[in-house]
């Protein structure tokens, strides 16, 4: 399991004995920078304030030649992307005048938007990715404290990209991720021994994510008795990687026994980016046969991938749902959350990447833009108008929440990015964080109102009416279904069954069972919308035949989505997605009884 107390080695910081002086560097600076969170803060401010002052977006408000937090925050809004739409199109529409940063917007990052639809266009500058690559540097030297000899091996990451689009104006809009691995940043980056990935750089530069995902599983295989870590930038990007295994083993072992690529794989850069490993192999072949044929996938990643330390995905907010499944494919591996990041800014990362995914906590990096912090009853409060006191990085109280507001040195002043985080802590004088969720609403029927950590939370206690069938819930989305009166709550479901007992589903009593769980889970608003109101119907679950959220996914992807940062929706109201749901569902189950609520409590 994870390794909690950092490896005795040469250099020492405050984090911890450094494995060498390059990583002792890195960590100084780590310590250097939350040491003086304030003073960083005051001087990221001043920079991005002085830099844009001739700026349409900041004479607007007249802050002169001002760059003081007290002259700021009594002269800038706080805004929403709404509020900014009209300058964002002025400039994908090609007005290269200084709108919101005086130096030149070289792209726009596009962000996987909301279950609504529309991906929000996030303007950025050349040297946001000096940043961005600051910060992965940082990620190496913390992990090397916690997981020695990562330079022994190489690393399986599925990473893919999307083909980009271009504004009116002609500047290209494309998910963070993409834009980076097409900089040469990643492309010309120096050989490290502590980050050799398998992959190779053509494969995951191939739009085409079928032949992207299969050179780079084939690496994987080809590279199985080095492999010391496996991962993607989220946990579901793991678990379509396994499921691909699942369904391509044969042709891939047929490629390995042969030492010959499939005719499917038709890009010319792919093809030759794997002429020199891919030898015949029959016995390779044989050993993936025997692993996969059985049709028992439970520890799959761990079987194939013997020196796996750990798994690096992203597991918290929505993806903490992927836990158990992860699990299920690795045998129990620790699985590292590393950093926090968005398409609007990269954020900070974790200072402790070995703990257990509930206790994640990020420490923000002062450096990287300046934070200010809404607490969350004022969030709740507030209209769009008037003042509204927000809290600098250094002032925040632990245990608090707040919805986290940025001004980026790309032009974006006091905006909301809608992350709801707890602080936990502090690292020097710099807070720590826990994720907790996305600012909106996902279910409303009348006064109720369900987030998606409730809606989570109700799906963990639901499926644990699953474990005596040996079942678990892989996948699931909601929608509140208002075509009859009353409305519910309709919550799809896909489901994994495990071991001898594959293919049998747990029967009709036991999902009533599970509808009823969930809504003992929700909060006392849906409650007495039930009992006493009679306002909402009876909870519905629709459980989907397996793989349906793959075409969810593939579906997304053919309208624009990125691979990489797509996320399954926990919230659809999309009438095709809907279509596409409705048509594979298996089975229908209502919740059989009324949840408890009493008027004389407040739960």
């Amino acid at each position: 399991m994870a390794v909690e107390t950092p490896i005795p080695t040469t250099s020492s910081t405050s984090l911890g004995p450094a494995t060498n002086e390059k990583d002792a560097e890195k960590l100084r600076f780590i310590d250097e920078m939350t040491a003086n969170a304030d003073t960083v803060q005051e001087k990221v401010l001043a920079e991005i304030l002085s830099r844009n002052a001739e700026t349409e977006y900041v004479q607007r408000y007249k802050l002169g030649s001002a760059t003081d937090r007290a002259t700021f925050k009594a002269k800038i809004p706080m805004v929403t992307y709404k509020d900014l739409q009209p300058e964002i199109q002025r400039i994908a529409n090609g007005d290269c005048s200084p709108i919101l940063s005086a130096l030149p917007i070289s792209e726009f990052l596009t962000s996987s938007g909301t279950s609504a639809g529309e991906r929000k266009l996030m303007p950025t500058i050349k040297e946001e990715l000096d940043r961005r690559q600051l910060l992965y540097s940082l990620l190496t030297p913390v992990m090397n404290l916690y997981v020695p000899g990562l330079d022994k091996g190489k690393a399986l990451y599925f990473y893919f990209v999307k083909s980009e689009t271009k504004t009116p104006g002609g500047l290209l809009a494309r998910p963070v991720l993409t834009s980076y691995y097409k900089s040469e940043h990643f492309k010309s980056r120096p050989y490290d021994p502590y980050n050799v990935i398998t992959s190779p750089t053509p494969a995951i530069l191939c739009a085409d994510s079928f032949q992207s995902m299969y050179v780079q599983m084939l690496c994987g295989l080809l590279h199985r008795l080095e492999v010391l870590r496996v991962g993607a930038v989220f946990a579901s990007g793991l678990l379509r990687a396994i499921r691909f295994l699942q369904l391509h083993w044969e042709e891939l072992a047929q490629d390995i026994a042969a030492g010959s690529l499939s005719p499917k794989i038709t890009d010319p850069s792919v093809r030759d980016s794997v002429t020199d490993i891919l030898k015949p192999d029959p016995e390779l072949a044989e050993f993936i046969r025997g692993e996969c044929s059985t049709g028992e996938w439970a520890g799959i990643i761990t079987r194939i991938w013997p020196s796996t330390k750990y798994l690096d995905v992203i597991v918290t907010g929505a993806m903490a749902q992927y836990i158990p499944t992860l699990e299920f494919y690795s045998g129990g591996l620790p699985m590292a959350c590393t950093m926090y990041a968005s398409s609007e800014c990269y954020f900070g990362l974790n200072l402790r990447p070995m703990c257990k995914p509930s206790e994640v906590s990020y420490t923000i990096m002062p450096n990287m833009a300046y934070f200010e912090f809404l607490p969350i009853e004022l969030a709740a409060a507030y209209k769009g108008e008037g003042d509204v006191h927000l809290v600098d990085l250094a002032r925040l109280e632990v245990g608090k929440e707040y919805e986290l507001v940025i001004t980026t040195y790309a032009g974006l002043y006091r905006y909301r990015i809608g992350d709801i985080l707890r602080v936990t802590g502090f690292h020097n004088a710099a807070p720590q964080f826990r994720f907790v969720r996305r600012k909106n609403v996902l279910l409303s029927i009348e006064a109720d109102k369900t987030d998606e950590a409730e809606l989570q939370k109700a799906v963990e206690n639901a499926s644990r009416l699953l474990e005596p069938y040996n079942a678990t819930v892989v996948e699931y989305t909601s929608h509140a279904f208002t075509k009859t009166i009353p409305g519910h709550y309709v919550i799809y479901w896909e489901l994994l069954v495990k071991g001898s007992t594959r293919g049998m589903m747990p029967g009709g009593e036991v999902m009533e069972r599970c509808c009823l769980a969930m809504e003992e889970a929700l909060n006392t608003v849906y409650r007495q919308s039930r009992v006493a109101d009679g306002s909402i119907g009876p909870l519905e679950i629709r459980v989907v035949r397996g793989g349906t959220f793959e075409e969810l996914m593939d579906y997304a992807i053919s309208r624009g989505a990125s691979i990489n940062q797509y996320k399954v929706p926990r919230c659809v109201n999309f009438p095709p997605i809907l279509e596409l749901l409705d048509s594979r569902v298996v089975s229908g189950h209502f919740s059989p009884a009324l949840p408890n609520w009493s008027p004389h409590r407040s739960g």
